[in-house]
Order: C-alpha cells, then structure tokens, then sequence
C-alpha cells in the first residue's frame, strides 16, 4: 500500500527508483542488499511484518522481518554511502498518554509487533549514523486492505455496524506519507525520529463516520462501542497520537488535518 504509492510519487517528481519485494530481493540477504543498492542515493523500507495479532504467537518471525532485515539493508545503505528511511509506528509507545507524543518520549511497546519494530529503530540507528525513522500510524491507502475499505463495505453489507469510540489517533494516507517522506529526503532533514502522520486527532468510530458519510451512507449507522466489547490478542493503543515537533524544526511541513486529507482521498480509496 505504502510502497506503491511511493513509488508513483517518486515518479511523478521524476526521480529515478526501482521497487523490490520479497521476490526480487530478500531483505535478510545481505549479499542480495548489497548488488540492489549500488548506485542508490536513498533507501527506504516499507517491509513489515505487519499482522499485529499474529505477531503475539509468531514473535520470532516478525523480529527477523521487523528488525532483522532492517539493520542488513541498514548496514548496505551506510557501505554503499545512501541515506536510509526506516518506516516505524506508533506501536512503539504503550498508547496511554493524554496528549501528543514527542519524538524523544520513551519507547514502551506493549505488543510483540511494536517491539519488533521498535528494535528495527534501534537496528538502523546502529548500523547506519545517515538514517531517517518516520514513526506513522492507521494507514489507509488504494492499494492494499484498510480500515476504511473494510467499513465500508460492512456498512453496506449490515446497515449498521458498532465501532470503538475510546481508541483515537490519526489517519494518514499513504500518499501523504510518501509526499512526506520525499519532502524529507528533499529537505536534507537531520537525521534522526520523524513523525508521519496527519495533523488532528479523531477516535475509529469517528473515522469510521467519515467514512460511511464517504461512501454516501448515513454516518449515524455507526455506533460506539469500547474495547472491552473486542478483546484482540494485540493490545491496542488507547492513545496514538503523533506530535510534529521534529518535522517543524527541519523546516518540513506535516500532513494536513486528517479529515481534510480524507476528504481528498476518499473517492480514490473507496473506488
């Protein structure tokens, strides 16, 4: 999802990038990192292990894909003398905060998936001093499965749907988040912790209203609901919002309001 729509911003600001996956080169591979980056002038890792619940029993495995791989595509890009972007998220904080975390607030992962990806952080910190970690957080894109794609259809489908009301955060675009993370690069930001994430706040039941308003469906058919009502594997953080204090001191600007941006993307992601 994010991948996808990075690439199509790169191309459409005319730089030169070529995307991999898994087929095409195996992060874990380091003599296969190695030939991908000569020439690069920039990396960045959208590769994860991303199923949050699975991760609980399967920790192992999204260590070796969530910290593994990074500190080897970290330690290329530092040989071959690129910058690297490492993709984070807000799992890394234990989500019980009441009000914006900064970019140096304590990392306190409360699942196996934010604290692999917390020590994917610390591997590319290590490995390589020219580094940028964009922290991001409730995705949503064209290309790929995401909440507002799912809701949609499930309000379509039950004409009503209950969703938590006491979880909040930011919705972000991908396509935001790949405009950011060229802006950055362009920007010759410092390097160190970023934030990726739209400006605002607003809870899934709130986002879950826009959606359906979206979709052209009457928003009161959403209810809120708690967490109690949907216990996962996973935690979920109560609390993850982002503050942009770092972009602002780069001199970079931060994704706009979230529900501007979701009103420019929505005819996209909901087509």
């Amino acid at each position: 999802m994010l991948g996808t729509d990075l690439l199509e911003a790169l191309a459409a600001a005319g730089e030169d990038a070529v995307g991999h996956d898994r087929e095409t080169v195996d992060i874990l591979d380091a003599e296969a990192v190695a030939r991908a980056l000569v020439g690069a002038d920039v990396v960045v890792n959208c590769a994860a292990y991303t199923a949050v619940d699975p991760a609980e029993s399967d920790e192992g495995t999204a260590f070796t894909v969530n910290a593994v791989g990074p500190a080897v595509l970290a330690r290329a890009a530092h040989a071959a003398g690129a910058r690297i972007v490492q993709i984070s998220t807000d799992y890394v904080f234990a989500g019980d905060a009441s009000s914006p975390y900064a970019e140096q607030d304590q990392a306190a992962p409360r699942s196996a998936y934010g604290r692999t990806k917390m020590a994917g952080e610390w591997a590319v910190r290590a490995e390589a001093p020219d580094h940028l970690v964009v922290r991001t957080a409730w995705l949503y894109g064209a290309h790929g499965a995401c909440f507002p794609r799912t809701i949609a259809r499930a309000a379509a489908e039950r004409g009503s749907l209950q969703v938590v009301a006491d979880q909040v955060g930011q919705p972000t675009w991908t396509r935001d988040l790949a405009d950011l993370v060229l802006r950055l690069v362009r920007a010759q930001a410092p390097s160190g912790t970023y934030h990726g994430t739209s400006s605002g706040q607003t809870s899934w039941h709130g986002f879950a209203q826009a959606v359906v308003g979206a979709a052209g469906m009457d928003p009161a058919i959403v209810a809120p609901t708690t967490s109690e009502g949907y216990v996962r594997p996973a935690p979920r953080p109560a609390y993850s919002v982002l503050g942009h204090d770092a972009l602002h001191a780069a001199g970079v600007t931060p994704i706009g309001p979230w529900d501007e941006r979701w009103a420019a993307a929505s005819a996209e992601v909901l087509a």
